[in-house]
C-alpha cells in the first residue's frame, strides 16, 4: 500500500499534475505520513497533504441514512480510535510535521465540505462504511484533477464496495 502510494506521486510529480493530496480515514498516518514523506524527498513544497479522520474512530450506523450500513459494527472497535495528537507525534518521529501537513478534524459529511481544498492530484479513501465512502466521493472526487489518483482503501468491504459501485454508477464512471 506504501508502495502504491508512492508509485503514484513519483508519477504525479513526473507529469506535473497539480493538485494537493489528502487520504480520509488516517488511522496512525502511515498513508500521510508517506505521502508528505515523499514530497520532502523530492524537495516540493507547493502541495498539501490533509489528513482527515474523526480522531474518534467510526460513525456509528445510521441505517435509515445509509441502509448499506446496517448492521456495521466498526464503530464499536476501539483500536480504530487514534487521536489527532498520536498522528502529529507520528508525522514529528520522522521529522515531516510542517506547514504542508493539514489536520481535517470531524465526521466526513461535516468536517470535508467546510475544508480549504480546490484541487486535488491524490484522495486515498480508506473510510470502511458505505456512508464514509460515499461521503468522500461526493465532497472530494469532483476536486480530483484529470490525470489524478483515486485510491480506495477497502473496495473488498461490502460497504465501500457498494459506495463506489453507487457512486460510479451515478456518474458515468
Amino acid at each position: 500500500r506504501l508502495d502504491n502510494i508512492q508509485q503514484c506521486i513519483e508519477q504525479i510529480l513526473e507529469e506535473e499534475i497539480e493538485g494537493d493530496f489528502i487520504e480520509t480515514g488516517v488511522w496512525r498516518g502511515g498513508g500521510c505520513i508517506m505521502m508528505q514523506g515523499v514530497l520532502a524527498a523530492y524537495g516540493v513544497v507547493g502541495r498539501r497533504v490533509f489528513v482527515a479522520d474523526s480522531y474518534k474512530g467510526l460513525p456509528e450506523s445510521d441505517p435509515a441514512k445509509y441502509p448499506a450500513d446496517t448492521g456495521d459494527t466498526h464503530h464499536q472497535e476501539e483500536f480504530l480510535v487514534v487521536s489527532k495528537d498520536e498522528v502529529a507525534r507520528n508525522f514529528k518521529k520522522y521529522g515531516l510535521l510542517d506547514d504542508q501537513v493539514v489536520f481535517i478534524e470531524g465526521w466526513f459529511e461535516e468536517s470535508l465540505p467546510k475544508a480549504a481544498i480546490e484541487k486535488l492530484a491524490l484522495l486515498r479513501l480508506d473510510g470502511d462504511m458505505y456512508s464514509s465512502s460515499i461521503q468522500v466521493l461526493n465532497c472530494l472526487y469532483p476536486k480530483l484533477v484529470p490525470g489524478g489518483y483515486c485510491i480506495i482503501d477497502d473496495y473488498a468491504l461490502k460497504g465501500c464496495k457498494k459506495a463506489v459501485d453507487d457512486y460510479r454508477a451515478q456518474h458515468g464512471i
